[in-house]
């Protein structure tokens, strides 16, 4: 038994009075259960509702994006709740600020972090897609695939999907499996994406290495078309402010314009409010490249 997280049931073999842990020192994550700190860690409120929720409960939706260290969708962003899920109705918690659901499913898909049960990257997916637009549902795909340190793959998302029925949302995510790419950045490169597929042209590539003549590593543009050397780089504003970060860039440039590419830099003006814009340049670096 830990002294810092402990049931109320526990209180009397730490020689705690009723009035005691009732103190400002300790929190309340759900009734029942307290922590020894006045404003504890995600991951310690999530271990302290483990210790009263039924065993087969999983933390889920923002609360696994959260513990699996995803980025949450802004429309998601201000839920403050912990979320459980169990596979069956009369496995719920009703208890004091647990946002309780069941999924009718005979298992979960679950991992396990931090001593935690947490609904995998592919089965949180799944389980907040109701509540995305397609745009969205994609992005967070791809955040789960990142480039670096991914969540999951994209062929454990599709094996899942085609094992999962009657729950909400899965018409947009059978729809929408199909344009996650592993491999990316950013949400904004994600966005950036979308907006050249949604406007007819061909889908560029993710993350390319681009090398040279010898083989000698160049750059890894966002997004590239490698046939015509045409790369698509989304700058956001860290890309203006950050010193280092600026003169990489320019020397990735330099680099890639020395080997014969044409670039575009795309910001978030033109992700946002001037796609249109976006696209007039990139219809005309697609057009120049396959006339020459």
């Amino acid at each position: 038994m830990s002294s810092n997280i402990f049931t109320v049931g526990e209180a009397q073999g730490l020689d705690l009075t009723p009035k005691q842990i009732r103190a400002v020192r300790f929190s309340t994550p759900t009734t029942g259960v307290r922590v020894a700190d006045p404003d504890p860690s995600l991951i310690d409120r999530c271990r302290a509702i483990a210790r009263v929720v039924h065993p087969n409960a999983a933390f889920a939706r923002t609360t696994a994006l959260q513990l699996l260290g995803i980025d949450v969708p802004w429309q998601l962003a201000d839920d403050p709740a912990i979320h459980v899920v169990t596979p069956r109705r009369g496995e719920r918690s009703q208890r004091y600020r647990i946002a309780a659901h069941f999924c009718g499913q005979k298992q979960l898909d679950t991992v396990d972090r931090f001593g935690l049960r947490i609904t995998s990257a592919p089965q949180t997916w799944l389980q907040v897609s109701h509540r995305l637009d397609r745009d969205s549902l994609v992005v967070l795909g791809d955040a789960m695939t990142r480039r670096k340190n991914p969540a999951t793959t994209v062929d454990a998302m599709s094996v899942l999907l085609r094992g999962t029925f009657k729950m909400r949302g899965l018409t947009l995510c059978r729809e929408t499996i199909e344009l996650i790419r592993p491999g990316t950045d950013s949400s904004m490169e994600t966005r950036l994406r979308l907006i050249i597929l949604d406007a007819g042209l061909a889908a560029p590539v993710v993350n390319l290495p681009v090398r040279d003549d010898d083989g000698l590593f160049l750059a890894l543009p966002d997004l590239s078309y490698p046939r015509l050397k045409i790369a698509i780089e989304y700058d956001g504003d860290h890309h203006r402010t950050d010193p280092a970060t600026w003169r990489r860039d320019v020397e990735r440039r330099q680099l890639l314009e020395g080997a014969g590419w044409l670039i575009i830099t795309a910001t978030a003006d033109d992700v946002i409010r001037h796609p249109d814009r976006l696209l007039r340049r990139i219809r005309a670096a697609l057009e120049r490249r396959r006339l020459r």
